[in-house]
This record gives C-alpha cells, sequence and structure tokens, in this order.
C-alpha cells in the first residue's frame, strides 16, 4: 500500500471547537490517514482514549501506524454503526465526510475522472472484488434509466442527468461499461458543448455515483442518531461536510435537537414540554480561510458544524 496521503481540513478549527479533555474519550468516526485522530491523540493523557472508525481498511492500517504510540482502538467499519462495538459514553465525536486524498488519487480505486483509466469501483470499503456490495459498474450496467435519472439529479444535483443517462443505456447495449474513462467519455459526449468547454462534466455524475454505491447519505442519517447517542453530557459533536446535500442533513438535524417548545404559535403557554437536547456552539458553520484555501484546493467546499449535548435528556 502506498502512502495514505491526506491533508485534514479545518484541523485546527475542529479540535479547538471539540474542546479536548486530556481523560476524556472521544470517537473519529471518519479517521482517514490519521490526521485529525493524530490531533486528538496529542491531547489526551494516559486516562484518555481514542476510538478510530474508518470502512476503508487501508485507512485503518495508516492510522494504526501512525498512532502507535497513543492509547487508540481502531475499528474496520462504518461510522453509522458507532453504538453497535460495546463502546461507553464519549466526551466528543467527530465525522470528516470527504473523501480523502489517497482514495480519489489511487487510481484503481475507480474515484477520479481526470486521470488514468480504472474499474468502476468507487466502494469506500477497500475490498478486492465485486463480489463483495455494489459498485459503481453494477450501478451504470444494471440501473434501469429512470433510477439512474433520479441518482444523478438528486446525488449530483446534475440538471443534464437525462441526457447522461440516454448515452449510457445506448453504450451499455452494446457493451458494458467497465472503467472511469468509458465512463468519462460518455458524460462529455452527452452535455451540451458549451459545459464540455467550460469546465470538466463529470465531477457531478462521478459524485452522485460514488453517493449511491457507498450509501453515503443513508449512513450519515444513522450516524446522526448514533453519534449523538453515544455522547456524554455536555459532549461535543462536530461534522464536516463537503457537499450541500451533506450539509443540509447536518443542518436540519442540528437544528431539531437545538430546538425547543414546538407548540403551535397560537397556544398561550408551552403545552409539549419538549426542551433542547443540544445547544450550538457554532450557529454558522466554520469555512476555511483564505490561507488554508491557498494550500490545499479540496478544503473550498468544506463546512464544520458544531452541537454540544446538553447536560441531560430534558425531553418530558
Amino acid at each position: 500500500m502506498k502512502n495514505f496521503n491526506h491533508t485534514s481540513v479545518l484541523l485546527n478549527e475542529t479540535i479547538a471547537a471539540l474542546d479536548i479533555k486530556p481523560e476524556g474519550l472521544y470517537i473519529d468516526g471518519t479517521a482517514g490517514g490519521g490526521g485529525h485522530s493524530l490531533a486528538i491523540a496529542e491531547k489526551l493523557n494516559n486516562y484518555g482514549s481514542l476510538i478510530c472508525f474508518d470502512v476503508d481498511k487501508d485507512a485503518i492500517q495508516a492510522t494504526k501506524s501512525r498512532l502507535a504510540k497513543y492509547n487508540a482502538r481502531f475499528i474496520n467499519a462504518n461510522f453509522s454503526s458507532i453504538t453497535e462495538h460495546g463502546i461507553p459514553a464519549a466526551d466528543g465525536v467527530l465525522l470528516d465526510l470527504g473523501v480523502s486524498s489517497y482514495q480519489l488519487d489511487t487510481v484503481e480505486r475507480g474515484f477520479s475522472f481526470q486521470d488514468e483509466d480504472a474499474p468502476l469501483d468507487m466502494r469506500l470499503s477497500r475490498n478486492e472484488t465485486f463480489s463483495d456490495g455494489v459498485s459503481a459498474y453494477n450501478v451504470v450496467n444494471e440501473y434501469d434509466a429512470d433510477r439512474l435519472i433520479k441518482i444523478l439529479f438528486e446525488y449530483g444535483e446534475e440538471k443534464f442527468a437525462r441526457g447522461i443517462v440516454r448515452g449510457i443505456i445506448t453504450a451499455r447495449e452494446a457493451t458494458p461499461i467497465k472503467t472511469t474513462g468509458q465512463l468519462a467519455e460518455i458524460i462529455k459526449h452527452n452535455v451540451p458543448i458549451s459545459v464540455r468547454n467550460a469546465k470538466n462534466p463529470c465531477r457531478k455524475t462521478f459524485q452522485a455515483l460514488r453517493i449511491e454505491v457507498n450509501d453515503e447519505l443513508g449512513n450519515l442519517s444513522k450516524g446522526l442518531d448514533a453519534g449523538f447517542k453515544i455522547l456524554k453530557p455536555n459532549g461535543v459533536f462536530a461534522i464536516i461536510t463537503f457537499h450541500s446535500l451533506e450539509d443540509r442533513i447536518v443542518k436540519k438535524r442540528f437544528a431539531e435537537l437545538t430546538s425547543g417548545c414546538d407548540c403551535p404559535r397560537a397556544l398561550p403557554v408551552c403545552v409539549c414540554g419538549k426542551t433542547p437536547e443540544a445547544t450550538h456552539i457554532t450557529r454558522k458553520p466554520i469555512v476555511p480561510s483564505e490561507g488554508e484555501l491557498n494550500l490545499n484546493r479540496r478544503s473550498r467546499s468544506a463546512k464544520l458544524r458544531v452541537i454540544k449535548k446538553a447536560k441531560q435528556k430534558e425531553r418530558m
């Protein structure tokens, strides 16, 4: 395995927001190359501990190596399963939802549409065969047209989804679409020339396929519930998103957790008894500084949102 290189986004801002207690228990639900994990571990004392999750076994291997001298546990699983591993209540949970630079730049993973041709895979889990879970190959070659259009519209916000899907259906009737290069060419030939000339038109389709293959939005929804549930009172939940679909889900869930009474306004007094389960640490998302943007262009769409769990459950 080549080095799992990845520049952690909003690193200093995230560590500051987590307000790490030296003796605390923290969960990094998306360890990646271990950048955020290492920064957390460095602030813990001998009584503190860190648990690192990642669905990618390469990421787990890299983080294990990087954190070898620290009190850390490593779990090769999706963060949506945080509550299923016998972990006690945590002082903080972090989710960095971005795909790592390593994954994007490792050609054989099939995430990139810009470089060498590669098998249509796109699974975040690092498994050896397409028989283990649905790959982008399965989605592109086996889903019907309506389902493909829906995926591109909803997950990629691709307004030329119908034309792209017509191109996919036509091409796969002749021969299966097996590689990223084949798919990229189909996309380019089924969008307006003005779009093709202005920028690479493949990004939205590739994003949509990756989200579908890995059930990213479904896992995020489950992970939001699991991550909040495992927090101690006063525990901190920090999430970094990279596209609008993720951010809308996080923003809505955090709004629900931090809202109080939801009685109709016409009622003179509250009868629901609902009080906030959490408070905002960041009412508006934290975004990368100009300096970070200059150093890492992949940080440009990142947003950090943070809440703190209430001292005790106050729902009646």
